[in-house]
């Protein structure tokens, strides 16, 4: 039993990409779904095969600067409403087929929002096949007669490919034959008859193959289905065992990378198929597990993502061209991946709830990343940055990251639906596609060509026919006749040799004879080798001049490819040199078109600030022009009201002034009579001389100066009482007058009142600012605070507090008081001390001391925060 070989897969081993390896730019294609209903509003035109321009609806026509919204975007091509699934595939799929025949891997998938027709053009329905089945169809119709038996090659857990020999291959397919109960997944029958749901899939006019393929080698194809559901990847051709009791739900696989770090699908099943039908029905069966719903938006909506996997390997046959050539090196394996991704929703419009709601979470969120891997590759490429890119935060983009770095052509489907509902979303798709078209993708190198010889099966075929062929004209074997005409020949052209029997031993004749014939036969034999050795000579001669001829004309083809590689680097230098001149242009371009955004950006921002500031400017000239006739108003209202207080204090110093002079005149006239009274009593006296003098009384006040009215004080603390008691005329004592030494502090902003009550604090240290060193040299502190009252007056607070050391050695206040000095309007405290005077046993003499106060000062009375006790507030009354 020989051996299995095992294959290299992936194609080429992963090496260090170079600068100077060609890319090209995802190819991106848009695909118009036809509208539903006729009387639906459209909002996507196609300008040409190329362009489409999006046209917002009545209901989001115009943007903030009152303009419509059109925009165009551009594809490599655009398919309109009446594209056929034959034209898609012509321009999409079929170059990838055909890649994947000669040994390039590819990705295709389908991207755009529910309901908008990827499922259909991935898969299609009867009558008009997808990308699928067409692609399948072209892959077997290119391999069908080339196709090694099955389980010539074999897969295995790590990505590979095993090759085993025929008999090996023959005892597994009898026993995977026999053994009905076998694990691995039944393929079935190219011979049965196929279903009906996908027999007319293709009609037999739209079959196509590929050109060019090797028919030194043989094929063997492996497919294999998966679905992302929930960011969590399930086989879909995995039979799980039935257990009638309980059951049992799918088993999630996990990526794995290979020793070529390609990603791989770790325990997924892969099917080996021989034709068409059996593909497409093993296709189906995994189709039927899917996870679809039923949304608001589609009836028969994708909740995940469906990758379908078609694997080609491929090794050529041996020199004889009738087996496989048992080298591994030899083996290659390419893929193609077709993706038909969910449809990005919003679950406002869908109405999705519970598991329907986390489904269209997972669903946008592996969208979102995919979109976010491509802008960081946008960004790299364009930019030269080196960020990473996120492949792990999605198991979408983590599958296919292999792709992008280089491995193979990228394609994708933007299926649009022209409704306007959806307008919001197709612009959003529009912008992501805009975007994929900007990254380049590194263009896979040719597979190395074989060192055996071409048309090895041809030959080995034709000898086969040949064969038989003879061997049905000859049944008793090949002739021989052909092979001793040319020794007959030689021997014909050579003297006959005389009989040579000998009957008589003294026969000298028949020796002589012989010796003579021997003689002429060996002069010939020398002649004829004279004559082939001058032949061989000239012969020689001839080669050599041709061998000269030869390497003149190696020698001249050598120094023509020399000129022609220089040719080739000088080109390659420019070609890299417009890549590099094109590559700056486009992110110019970009910057540019950055540039005008963001200055109309600028610029509109720009007309809003102007209007507003025109706007503001013009509410503050109103404001202006208000404030000017208020100050013109209140200037009027005080200039009146100055003019009647003139007049009012004019007429009441006149009326004061003829009330004193009145009196005056009334104590003139009691002094008269008084001095009459008094020199009467003179005379009376100089006969009352000669007695002794009485003891002294209290002496009088002279009536004059008893009849006049006492002058008004400047200030007083509290109303007059009633006994008379004359009020002090020295400044009224704080609180904070005490034996201790004070810090009086008072602000610079502070204004002088000129009020007569002010506190005095005695051995005090004033100081504008409070500093260490006054606090040191004292043990209390206060601070004097001006600031308005409710009624307009200015309210003066002292705030007061003990000084102490704090451990750092610094100086520490903790305040302990507040008292509030506050000025009080004159006529409203004459008021209530007029009020206050007028009941009964008040005189007239003070009834003129209350009307007196009317012209003094203001007052400055005081009060106590903070809890002041009753002692205080004893002591100062």
């Amino acid at each position: 039993m020989q051996r299995p070989a095992k294959g290299k897969t992936p194609r080429r081993p992963a090496l260090k990409k170079t600068s100077h390896s060609q890319k090209d730019p995802v190819g991106v294609y848009c695909r118009i779904r036809p509208l539903g209903a006729t009387d639906e509003e459209c909002c996507i035109e196609m300008i040409s095969s190329t362009t489409i321009q999006l046209h917002a609806p009545d209901g989001i026509k115009a943007n903030r600067n009152g303009e419509y919204k059109e925009t165009q975007y551009s594809f490599k091509k655009v398919f309109g409403i009446q594209t056929s699934q034959i034209e898609l595939f012509e321009d999409v799929a079929k170059p990838l087929v055909d890649d994947l025949i000669h040994c390039k891997n590819g990705l295709l998938f389908t991207y755009g929002v529910t309901g908008s027709g990827k499922t259909f053009t991935m898969t299609g329905s009867p009558g008009e096949g997808g990308l699928l089945p067409r692609s399948l169809d072209m892959l077997f119709n290119s391999i069908g007669p080339l196709q090694a038996k099955r389980f010539v090659f074999r897969t295995d857990d790590k990505n590979g490919m095993e090759i085993q020999g025929q008999v090996d291959a023959l005892l597994e397919r009898q026993k995977r034959e026999s053994n009905q109960q076998s694990t691995v997944p039944k393929t079935p029958s190219s011979k049965q008859k196929p279903d009906p749901e996908f027999a007319d899939m293709i009609g037999p006019e739209e079959a196509c193959q590929c050109e060019g393929v090797d028919e030194d080698s043989c094929y063997s194809v492996f497919v294999s289905y998966i679905e992302i559901y929930n960011n969590y990847i399930y086989d879909l051709l995995e039979e799980a065992p039935i257990d009638p009791i309980r059951h049992k739900p799918p088993q999630s696989k996990i990526l794995r990378e290979d020793q070529n770090h390609n990603m791989y699908v770790s325990g997924c099943t892969e099917v080996e198929v021989k034709s068409t039908e059996e593909a497409f029905e093993v296709f189906w069966r995994g189709q039927k597990k899917r996870r679809i719903a039923d949304t608001q938006l589609n009836r028969e909506s994708s909740r995940s993502h469906s990758v379908f996997i078609v694997k080609l390997a491929q090794a050529p046959l041996d020199a004889d061209g009738d087996h496989i050539l048992q080298d591994k090196n030899q083996v290659t394996v390419s893929q193609l991946c077709l993706v038909d991704l969910a449809g990005s929703e919003r679950t406002s419009r869908t109405k999705a709830e519970g598991s329907r709601l986390r489904e269209a979470g997972n669903i946008n969120q592996s969208l979102m990343t995919l979109r976010t891997c491509i802008e960081v590759l946008r960004e790299n490429q364009m930019c030269g940055t080196n960020r990473m890119v996120p492949y792990r935060d999605s198991k979408v983009t983590h599958l296919f990251k292999n792709y992008f770095d280089g491995e193979g052509k990228v394609r994708m489907v933007v299926c649009v639906n022209p409704k306007a509902d959806d307008y919001e979303e197709t612009m959003l798709v529009m912008r992501f596609a805009e975007l994929t078209q900007e990254v380049e993708v590194a263009r896979p190198v040719d597979r190395p060509i074989c060192s055996l010889a071409a048309g090895r099966r041809h030959r080995n075929q034709a000898f086969r026919d040949e064969l038989s062929r003879r061997q049905e004209e000859h049944p008793g074997g090949p002739s021989n006749t052909e092979d001793g005409s040319v020794l007959n020949q030689l021997l014909d052209s050579l003297p006959a040799l005389p009989a040579c029997e000998l009957v008589d031993p003294t026969d000298e004749q028949i020796l002589p004879r012989l010796i003579e014939v021997l003689e002429r036969r060996h002069r010939i034999r020398q002649m004829i080798t004279e004559q082939y050795t001058r032949t061989a000579n000239t012969l020689k001669s001839m080669l050599q001049e041709f061998d000269g001829h030869l390497m003149a004309k190696e020698n001249f083809i050598h120094e023509q490819r020399g000129k022609l590689g220089e040719k080739d680097k000088i080109m390659f230098n420019q070609k890299n040199e417009m890549d590099r001149l094109e590559k700056k242009s486009k992110m110019l371009e970009y910057k540019i078109d950055i540039l005008q955004k963001t200055t109309n950006i600028y610029e509109g921002d720009k007309r809003s600030l102007q209007q507003e500031l025109e706007s503001r400017e013009q509410r503050l000239q109103r404001e202006l022009s208000e404030r000017k006739r208020m100050e013109a108003r209140m200037q009027g209202m005080v200039s009146d009201t100055k003019h009647q207080w003139e007049k009012e204090c004019e007429r009441r110093v006149n009326a004061k002034q003829l009330e004193m002079q009145n009196k005056l005149w009334v104590k003139d006239e009691k002094l008269k009579q008084l001095k009459a009274i008094v020199s009467e009593s003179n005379s009376s006296a100089t006969s009352e001389q000669q007695r002794p003098p009485p003891p002294p009384d209290k002496p009088q006040r002279n009536s004059r100066e008893k009849d006049q009215p006492r002058a008004p004080e400047k200030r007083s603390r509290s109303p007059l009482p009633t006994t008379g008691t004359p009020i002090r005329p020295h400044h009224r004592r704080s609180h904070s007058a005490g034996g201790e030494r004070w810090v009086d502090h008072k602000p610079l902003s502070n204004l002088d009142l000129d009020t007569v009550m002010q506190p005095i604090i005695p051995n005090a240290i004033k100081v504008s600012a409070a500093s260490e060193k006054a606090l040191s040299k004292c043990h209390k502190y206060v601070l004097t605070h001006q600031e308005l009252a409710s009624d307009g007056e200015i309210q003066t607070k002292l705030i007061k507090g003990d000084v102490f050391r704090t451990r750092g050695g610094g100086q520490a206040v903790q305040f302990t008081d507040i008292e509030t000095l506050r000025q009080e309007c004159p006529t409203a405290s004459s008021r209530k001390r007029r009020s206050s005077g007028d009941g009964p046993g008040q005189h007239d003499g003070n009834k003129m001391d209350w009307n007196d106060r009317e012209n003094r000062a203001p007052v400055a009375s005081t009060s106590s925060g903070l809890g002041l006790q009753n002692s205080y507030q004893k002591r100062r009354k």
